[in-house]
């Protein structure tokens, strides 16, 4: 889950399938794989590996546990290239065979597998959308933010309701990636939640909340995107600040999420606060994406 956002513990990683646009300026909270990734990749890129998806699958299925959870990771990678997914109509099948089997199994297989069948081309089998829908009940939370991810990648319209019901969880990160799901879902455009997620106690699910309905058309999440254009305020819901000597800037990762979603939502409302922002802000990297906003009000 490539980007996000990774500020809290629940922040979630790369949404491949998800247009270019929106998964920029979405604070897509994907920590499925930010501790176990990280320390995994590490020892990955000691040896080479030129294994295929069918490959890792066979891992999955036949392999003893501590292979098994690398080889889904892998796995959920690879299939964020059109050509692994398009070689092998095989893989497919047995990657939901895979993930129903993974029920009783370690939870971050099946995390892995989830992320892995949020990539697969539209339309999703029914046997797919079925196992993730069913998944949205596992007792590991973590599995069911991967499972509501994948089902919003696939802009899956049958999963709208069972995800709005997901709002009343006491789960910030279910929350928030609900959010994103419903935004990524193009019959969840008039959905109630996420006006109603402009009034979460999580900032986090406030911001997911303004730049979905961002792009979806809608502006009642304007005042939140306002506040989101604000470094003091954010800079007081976030952790860290800016480092000369790195690229952290946590709050301004969440000024640019917002900066794009202004400039999908075009609203003239902004365009002052946009403007001061290309001018004034320390990191050149939201000045740089404030200029792009300002592009789509002509100046």
């Amino acid at each position: 889950m490539d980007k996000l956002v990774e500020r809290e513990p629940v922040a979630r990683g790369p949404l491949a399938t998800a247009p270019a646009l929106a998964v920029q300026f979405f604070l897509i909270p994907l920590s499925v794989v930010a501790v176990t990734a990280a320390i995994y990749v590490g020892f990955r890129s000691l040896l080479a590996d030129d294994r295929t998806a069918q490959d890792y699958l066979i891992e999955i299925r036949t392999g003893g546990d501590n292979r098994r959870w690398p080889a889904a990771y892998e796995l959920s990678r690879l299939m964020a290239n059109p050509e692994v997914r398009a070689a092998d109509r095989t893989l497919v099948p047995g990657l939901v065979q895979a993930f129903e089997e993974s029920k009783e199994g370690d939870p971050r297989v099946r995390r892995y597998l989830a992320l892995a069948l949020g990539r697969i081309d539209a339309p999703a089998p029914a046997r797919a959308v079925e196992a993730l829908t069913e998944a949205l009940d596992d007792a590991d939370s973590e599995t069911r933010i991967s499972a509501i991810w994948a089902l919003g990648s696939l802009h899956e319209a049958s999963a709208v309701t069972r995800l709005e019901e997901l709002y009343a969880s006491d789960d910030p990160g279910i929350r928030k990636m609900l959010v994103y799901a419903l935004g990524a879902i193009p019959e969840a455009r008039s959905s109630k939640v996420l006006e109603t997620a402009l009034n979460d106690p999580v900032p986090d699910v406030q911001w997911n909340a303004a730049v979905a309905l961002a792009r979806h058309g809608r502006n009642q999440g304007v005042p939140v995107l306002r506040r989101m254009l604000d470094r003091a305020y954010v800079e007081k819901s976030v952790q860290g600040h800016v480092q000369a000597d790195a690229d952290v800037d946590p709050a301004g990762d969440v000024m640019i999420s917002g900066l794009q979603a202004v400039a999908v939502l075009r609203e003239p409302a902004l365009r002052d606060p946009v403007a001061a922002i290309s001018r004034d802000d320390k990191n050149l990297k939201v000045r740089q994406a404030a200029l792009e906003a300002l592009k789509v009000y002509g100046l």
